[in-house]
């Protein structure tokens, strides 16, 4: 054994032990996960559910939106921000504090701007050409099955255009995050009785385990479900309308015209961000082969360490050390613990926010080693980089990549050729393609982009989502057409077959 292997043996072994960690919040989500559990009373949940719901079923606009404003300043003052984002980061060992807080309040205030001035009661369309109006509805009570990463920010983030929309929600938390989202729901609650809301428009339920959650599921009206893939699984076996969120991995190319430390800093920001949670987060990286150096040292000037093949392999070993299933006590850990774990030496451990993988160059025709877990998700401040010499198959790679695992979730270019920006958006498949931009920043709305804000990033029919979009207001709005009649207008045989039948022999 040498000495780097050594060091990381040892260091491995204090990876799990560390307080508030997440091996102790591993441990913690297992006490609490036995599908043996009694649990709550769903039922009486639901009932408490349906009479808020419908004492608000038929408030009025301004009356909504005087409710979601109060949440929100509830939700958004700093202070409150702050102690959540101590909360979630002491009870799941998840990500980083600081990360946390702005995530929160950038995620609230977006979410806002997004409902401000958006109409979710009565007549939200008419259109007298068409003999058609158009009404808004809610649509009772939705389950929402909350993930470990972010836990505050995601209760808020769903709950506000849930209840802009006259609905009643229920939280069944991750069980490593249930007394973060119980202490989130417990401040909205307040915030309702503030404006003369009846507080079960939100609940929480204390038990999450497995039984719990599918009999909530089963009676809920709709389910939307960010949390793993047995967590997603379980959402669309219920019987009930679900929404889903995808699985992540964004692949992300920068090629030879690309402003290569504007692009080094993005991609360094998302995948560091939160120590990597994000199923958002730049995962790996394609490089022309020409700008390779100068791209490799402008990730070091951004606070990223390139690991040399003994380390790369190395820090494999610590994130899959069976090589199939991800290290749970590495996910969410900052850059320097898996660097110690994993017998890497840092120059500069307080500075270091990234370690970046660096694989073999890309094979003609864009092959990649598909057996090696490194081109998975990662859920930590880690991410790959690979040369390649041909836009082609870089191209290809991103195929590969996305087919393996995040397919319809996301992907990203650096470039000044919008002809190169249009071939991989129409070639992946992926819901979103971020140019010039951190997909970990970008994909879930931002303020720089057209992106609305969401928790849920559904990934469509390739990743085994009922939507290919972000989930906002829409998806939690049922709507009744009312139909008028309009003068006989019968469609004209020759603009509709003219072409063919002058084709036909």
């Amino acid at each position: 054994m040498s000495s780097g292997d050594r060091r990381a043996a040892v260091a491995a072994a204090t990876l799990t032990a560390e307080p508030g960690g997440a091996a102790a919040s591993g441990a913690a989500a297992g006490a609490g996960s036995s599908t043996g559990a009694a649990g709550p009373d769903v039922e009486a949940t639901m009932a408490r559910a349906r009479r808020a719901q419908a004492e608000v079923e038929f408030w009025p606009q301004d009356r909504i939106d005087d409710l979601v404003a109060a949440l929100g300043w509830a939700a958004y003052q700093e202070d409150t921000a702050r102690s959540l984002a101590d909360l979630a980061y002491r009870e799941t060992g998840l990500g980083d504090p600081e990360h946390l807080f702005t995530l929160y309040r950038r995620r609230v205030l977006g979410t806002l701007r997004d409902l401000h001035g958006v109409v979710t009661t009565g007549i939200i369309e008419d259109l007298p050409e068409r003999g058609l109006r158009k009404l808004a509805k809610p649509i009772g009570v939705i389950a929402v099955a909350s993930p470990a990463t972010a836990p505050c920010s995601g209760v808020v983030g769903n709950a506000l255009p849930m209840l802009k929309t006259r609905n009643a929600v229920v939280i069944t938390p991750n069980p490593r995050a249930r007394h973060s989202a119980a202490r989130t729901v417990d401040l909205l609650r307040r915030g309702l009785e503030t404006v003369g809301a009846p507080p079960d428009l939100i609940q929480c339920l204390p038990v999450t385990d497995r039984q719990t959650t599918e009999a909530l599921m089963a009676a809920a009206d709709l389910v939307i479900a960010a949390g793993g893939p047995g967590t997603v699984r379980r959402a669309y076996r219920s019987g009930t309308p679900a929404i889903s969120a995808g699985v992540g991995n964004p692949a992300v190319i920068v090629d030879a015209s690309a402003d290569v430390a504007a692009a080094a800093e993005l991609i360094v920001l998302g995948g560091s961000f939160n120590n990597g949670t994000s199923c958002s987060s730049e995962s790996n990286v394609l490089v022309d082969a020409e700008i390779a150096p100068a791209f490799h040292d402008q990730l070091a000037r951004q606070g990223a360490h390139l690991c040399d093949p003994a380390e790369t392999a190395r820090l494999r070993t610590l994130l899959w050390p069976d090589g199939r299933q991800l290290n749970r006590d590495a996910v969410g850990r900052p850059a320097a613990a898996l660097a110690a774990a994993a017998g890497v030496d840092l120059a500069e451990p307080t500075k270091t926010t990234a370690l970046v993988a660096q694989l073999p160059p890309l094979a003609p025709g864009g092959v990649l080693a598909l057996d090696d877990p490194m081109l998975g998700e990662k859920l930590a401040p880690v991410f790959t980089v690979s040369a390649f010499t041909a836009f082609d198959d870089a191209l290809v790679a991103v195929e590969t990549l996305l087919a393996r695992i995040g397919q319809g979730h996301s992907c990203g270019i650096h470039t000044d050729r919008p002809d190169r920006v249009a071939r991989l958006a129409e070639r992946a498949r992926a819901g979103r393609v971020m140019v010039n931009q951190s997909t970990a920043v970008g994909n879930s709305g931002s303020f720089d982009n057209g992106m609305p804000f969401t928790q849920v990033i559904a990934s469509g029919s390739w990743g085994g989502c009922s939507r290919s979009e972000n989930v906002t207001w829409r998806d939690f709005l049922n709507y009744t057409y009312v139909s008028h009649p309009l003068p006989l207008s019968l469609p004209d045989e020759e603009t509709l077959f003219g072409a063919h039948w002058r084709r036909l022999p």
